[in-house]
């Protein structure tokens, strides 16, 4: 057996630990692409492009 699964599967412990920071780093990772993929698709037909048309400042309220 390499090097590689032999560090990785001697344990029970270390193996799941592996799957489970493996698993984890691949959520966030998918995530933080497909939202990129998302706002570059949509970009200026999000409420956060295009909020400053439809806030009013709160200083214009006060006039």
């Amino acid at each position: 057996m390499s090097p590689f699964p032999r560090t990785f599967i001697r344990k029970n412990t270390v193996l799941l630990t592996t799957a489970f920071a493996g698993a984890f780093a691949f959520e966030l990772t998918f995530d933080i692409a497909s939202n990129k993929v998302w706002d570059t698709w949509n970009h200026g037909r999000q409420w956060k492009d295009i909020k400053h048309r439809y806030m009013v400042k709160e200083e214009e309220d006060d006039e």
